[in-house]
């Protein structure tokens, strides 16, 4: 037997694991004609959890024994005079915190949930103070 009786057949091996889930690698074997299953997943790739608590279900109800907190007047107040006698709009005073502009405007009216961090990121802004005692006074820069 000779070599020219012998056949050798190269292929490319086929994708293992995720690169065979590719949409490129799908559509090669399609024009292949080798047939391809494919399943779409309910939620794939997300990495949700979906629970939910007593609480958190009890908080969503909004009843009397259980409510979100909410920003006091007077602050969402000294935020609009601290916003306006820096010569700032909402929208400026937003992008100045890198936050949207409905944040700033539910905190002014009194309808948003008190965060921290976001009335700090305003305090420093607007130069007042927003939480404590001495709500309304000048910030005293870090000494």
């Amino acid at each position: 037997m000779s070599d020219w009786d012998t056949v050798t057949v190269l292929r490319k091996r086929q994708p293992k694991g995720t690169s065979a889930k590719s949409e490129s690698v799908v559509n090669h074997a399609r024009r292949q004609g080798v047939p391809v299953a494919t399943t779409q997943k309910y939620g794939a790739g997300t990495n949700k959890q979906h629970v939910t608590t007593k609480n958190t279900a009890k908080l969503d109800r909004e009843t009397e024994e259980l409510k979100h907190d909410k920003i006091p007047l007077d602050v969402g107040k000294i935020i609009m005079q601290g916003r306006q006698a820096k010569g700032l709009s909402q929208k400026d005073l937003a992008t100045k915190i890198c936050e949207k502009q409905q944040v700033v405007t539910d905190y002014e009216a009194g309808r948003g949930i008190p965060n921290n961090l976001i009335l700090g990121k305003i305090e420093r802004v607007i130069g007042i103070k927003l939480r404590g005692k001495d709500r309304g006074q000048p910030l005293q820069p870090p000494a």
